[in-house]
């Protein structure tokens, strides 16, 4: 990369209900970000939408509890508008590659992706198609279950239609077999998912996930484990070994108590005890559904391992947390690649498919004829 150190802009926060996760995320990848090649700009997005520099060190003090940390409101506004019309800093040129640790909405779903395409920017994780079908549950699974990737049975529920006939619709959802997982279908860090038990508790659950989205996934629980695996690579990636996630939270799931705010909620088996067999199985699968899903970058594939040792697609997250609890830079670290590496490697990806890309044509000419044109080796 050089020898001169890359400035590395590191976006957190947002508008999302994952703001404040969002916020330990970036902590912990500018303390791995290596001093000798990056300089870390850290740029907090408030929730009214403003982009604002921050301090590294105060960051770095921040918390490790997201009930207590937050963007400090009274740092420089910058942007990356061109324009000198605006009174915040530019940033157009000064970065040579964007890191956006922004958890859920306009933020992991291919809003902040098209935006930093069009500025031009390499940035780490997956474009915008991969981070759009990544983000909403329905689509996602669809997709999946259309390429014969195994996954859980669901349905989705819609706010509009289920105000207009609840009643139809709650008996449909009575062909699932219980008990069922309501989530919006554009959310992550299990906010505004709800455990039923009883038919009863439906309307409820519903209302709920209609608080965060428009429309809301609604899907059987499965008896088994909960096995994660990490992604990393463009056109080649590989898996790392498989890690379980053991939940001992009252709420009976990964619920977002359970893996943010209570210290004995969870624990982690890394390696997951699997045997070689389903081990490859889990990796072969997680990749697959890496590539089905047009991601790039990085990803983490959580499956359902079901007690006849059927493997199921739970989902992907296409920005998975870098919290001191979240799997990935865990299951990186134990297959051998620490933080610090991880981390560059995922800058190196960022700017490799930003070269690649760019030199793919941009402009058509009706004059040049085929035949007039050179000839590729492909």
């Amino acid at each position: 990369m050089g020898d001169r150190r890359l400035r590395i802009g590191v976006l957190f926060g947002g508008r999302s209900a994952e703001h404040e996760v969002s916020i330990l995320s970036a902590r912990n990848v500018i303390a791995a970000l290596d001093p000798e090649k990056f300089e870390a700009v850290p740029i907090g997005i408030a929730r009214d939408g403003r982009w604002l520099l921050q301090s590294m060190q105060r960051l770095l003090c921040n918390q490790g509890d997201p009930r207590l940390v937050q963007i400090d409101a009274t740092g420089p506004e910058v942007s990356l508008a061109a324009s000198a019309d605006t009174a915040a800093r530019s940033l157009v040129g000064k970065l040579d590659a964007i890191f956006p640790v922004l958890h859920g909405t306009q933020g992991e779903d291919g809003a902040m992706q098209g935006l930093l395409e069009i500025v031009g920017i390499p940035y780490v994780g997956a474009g915008v198609l991969g981070c759009a079908v990544g983000m909403d549950k329905d689509v996602m699974k669809r997709l999946l279950r259309d390429a014969g990737i195994p996954v859980a049975r669901f349905m989705v529920v819609r706010r509009n239609d289920f105000r207009r006939e609840p009643a139809a619709i709650l008996r449909e959802i009575e062909s699932l077999q219980g008990p069922l997982f309501v989530k919006p279908a554009n959310l992550g860090s299990s906010v505004g998912i709800s455990r039923v038990i009883s038919h009863g508790q439906l309307p409820a659950a519903l209302a709920t996930a209609f608080d965060y989205d428009l429309k809301a996934v609604v899907e059987e629980g499965v008896d088994g484990r909960e096995i994660e695996c990490a992604v990393l690579g463009n056109d080649s990636p590989v898996a790392s070994i498989p890690g379980e996630i053991v939940v001992a939270h009252a709420d009976g799931f990964y619920s977002y108590d359970a893996k943010y705010l209570d210290d004995y909620g969870t624990t982690w088996r890394i390696p997951a005890p699997l045997g070689d067999a389903v081990t490859s199985a889990v990796q072969r699968l997680a990749i697959e559904t890496f590539r089905t899903l047009e991601c790039s970058g990085l990803a983490r594939v959580d499956f359902f391992l079901r007690r006849d040792g059927r493997l199921l697609v739970n989902e992907i997250n296409t920005l998975p947390g870098f919290t001191a609890m979240s799997m990935y830079p865990k299951l990186w670290a134990a297959s051998g690649l620490p933080p610090q590496e991880l981390v560059t490697r995922l800058i190196e990806l960022a700017i490799e498919r930003q070269r690649h890309r760019s030199g793919l044509r941009s402009v058509y000419s009706l004059r040049t004829t085929r035949s007039e044109r050179p000839a590729q080796v492909l």
